[in-house]
């Protein structure tokens, strides 16, 4: 069984709310336990980017419900890798919400000014999340 990192992104609907967030977080954090995935989402009110790591089939189930649920459109899969080791291994489901320091940082790997990680390469979402979760609480 190999290692695997998947990075996606994605637009909310209409409607998405605190509730939501939080809501996504809780069984997130209750199903990567028991898979053994571990990850990072930053959400800034307009946008997902998430990084999963652990088992190939893990992963990759977890993204079939990922690319279902109605609360977001528009997911594309921005990396997908074989790893050797996690850097998110802290987190069941680490989250990062969008504040000064965040846009601060995200200009270091953005072509544009605001952040939407469809314009950016995969390479620099997960260089960016890894930047981001140097303050994130572990969960």
């Amino acid at each position: 069984m190999f290692l695997a990192r998947l990075i996606y992104t994605s637009e909310v609907v209409e409607g998405f709310d605190q509730a939501d967030i939080e809501n996504i977080l809780k069984v997130a954090r209750e199903r990567n336990e028991e898979l053994n995935v571990t990850g990072m989402l930053f959400f800034n009110s307009r946008y997902f980017l998430q990084c999963l790591e652990g088992s190939r089939s893990n992963i990759n189930a977890i993204y079939h419900r990922i690319l279902n649920d109605s609360r977001h459109t528009n997911p594309v899969l921005l990396d997908y890798r074989e790893i050797i080791e996690r850097d998110f291994s802290s987190w069941r489901m680490g989250y990062i919400a969008e504040t000064q320091n965040t846009r601060d940082l995200y200009r270091q790997f953005s072509p544009v000014s605001d952040f939407n990680a469809y314009r950016m390469s995969g390479d620099s979402c997960y260089r960016l999340l890894k930047h981001m979760a140097v303050s994130a609480p572990k969960l």
